[in-house]
């Protein structure tokens, strides 16, 4: 099961050119979207001026939603301003020869491609791809020649009533059309006694009751954000439960899913969290540099409440060792409308923090990952090894997934201030603040 595709990208004839956007431009732009979200085991490499070939071992299909999300980051990102419809893409599916057959396509052949008039070449699966629309079209020329597509007859313009020659009629056919037919007339009567012989239908009989479902399980809950040194819960972050399961997906379409189910549940917390601190929501590092998932993210957040936003926090997970300032600076733009707090969730506890401006976020929090519990409270250490420069920074430190009592005593040891995981609480179907104290899930305090 692999997918083999060929990426060809069309620029509008009046969108290059001296003074313009190069082919250049275009292949590094392009080149570093697939960096990022065609990752191993897929692979992709140029094999002509703006044509990439593509491989997924994990899929049957390209997904083309994903290309979609290249066309509309090429879009705003390579002609801002400019009308709709700069940038075309074209994807080929086939066997890995036709797939390298399409890549050399001359621009006259992709033109009828895009018309669909298809090409002389091997077939297989197209699609045109633009910031607007996905469709498909046809890979194989017509069969039949345009002469004999013109000889047939089309009958239904005269069926609906369109200007038709007139139609010459047979004489003997005409002639028993004329002559009388007694039988007939006395059609009438049969049928005025077949009405009267129509049994009378029995009335409906009563619809069941519709069976009351229960409605479905939830999917997400929340964690206990606990601050040790006053022995006290601050807020709660929401999460999935599928997460106690499995590992997360690391696809950024599924990712972005996930985050919409918990800004979606979440939303339905506010009423009732009066009491529970700060609320975090989760955001994807890289769904967050792309135009598509910021439209979805954005119609969603446009829903909370204002008054809700000096108690909401945003957690940007996936947040690389090393990442652009450029794109934090864009990212905290993006989210500060609707959240106060923006945190850095990494998985290096060596993190860069000197190299971080202090206004591009008010924390950063450590993920703990891994089985080994040597390797997990190293980690603990080495990221608490460096409070003197987060302090310098004004940015706080946070460690999440903290599972047991050691895990624990390591960070409150290190004077690390904020944690959660399920060494803390299980995870709650409603912010912390929302159920007495007496009576929280607390593992260990």
């Amino acid at each position: 099961m692999t997918a083999i595709a060929c990426l060809r990208i069309l620029i509008a004839e009046d969108a290059s050119g001296p003074g313009r956007v190069s082919t250049a431009q275009v292949e590094a732009a392009a080149d570093l979207y697939l960096k990022h979200r065609w990752k191993a085991p897929r692979r992709y490499g140029a094999v002509a001026p703006l044509a990439f070939v593509l491989a997924d071992t994990r899929a049957e299909r390209l997904d083309p939603e994903e290309m979609q999300a290249l066309a509309v980051e090429l879009e705003s990102g390579l002609f801002p301003g400019r009308k709709a419809g700069q940038v075309c893409l074209m994807t080929f599916e086939g066997d890995e020869t036709a797939v390298l057959q399409f890549a050399s396509l001359s621009q006259a052949q992709l033109a009828g491609l895009i018309a669909g008039r298809g090409y002389d070449g091997p077939a297989g699966h197209v699609q045109v791809i633009t910031a607007e629309e996905i469709r498909a079209v046809p890979s194989a020329q017509e069969a039949a020649p345009e002469s004999a597509v013109a000889t047939v007859e089309v009958p239904a313009p005269a069926a609906a009533g369109a200007t038709a020659a007139p139609i010459t009629p047979d004489p003997k056919p005409a002639a028993a059309k004329s002559a009388p037919a007694p039988k007939a007339e006395a059609a009438p009567k049969p049928a005025s006694a077949k009405a009267a012989a129509k049994p009378v239908a029995p009335p409906p009989a009563p619809k069941p009751k519709a069976e009351i479902k229960p409605p479905p399980p939830p999917s997400t809950g929340w964690w206990g954000l606990y601050h040790p040194p006053s022995e006290a819960f601050v807020g709660a972050v929401i999460g999935l439960l599928a997460d106690l399961e499995k590992p997360r997906p690391e696809d950024d379409a599924a990712l972005l899913t996930r985050d919409m189910t918990c800004l979606n549940d979440a939303q339905s917390a506010f009423g009732k969290s009066a009491e529970a601190g700060m609320l975090f929501l989760p955001f994807s590092f890289w769904n967050l540099t792309t135009p598509a998932s910021q439209e979805a993210y954005k119609r969603r957040m446009s829903r909370y409440p204002l008054d809700m936003q000096g108690r909401l926090g945003a957690t940007v997970y996936d947040t690389p060792r090393e990442p652009s300032l450029g794109l934090l600076a864009q990212i905290r733009d993006f989210l500060r409308p609707t959240f106060a707090h923006i945190d850095l969730n990494i998985a290096d506890p060596s993190f860069p923090v000197a190299t971080l401006p202090g206004d591009l976020a008010g924390s950063i929090s450590l993920a703990l990952t891994g089985d080994d519990p040597r390797q997990r409270i190293e980690a603990i250490a080495r990221f608490a090894a460096a409070q003197a420069s987060y302090r310098g920074k004004g940015v706080r430190q946070a460690v999440t997934n903290v599972r047991d009592a050691r895990e624990l005593e390591a960070c409150r040891a290190a004077g690390l201030r904020f944690v959660s995981g399920p060494a803390i609480t299980s995870m709650m179907p409603s912010p912390i603040g929302a159920a007495p104290t007496r009576e929280l899930p607390l593992k260990v305090a």
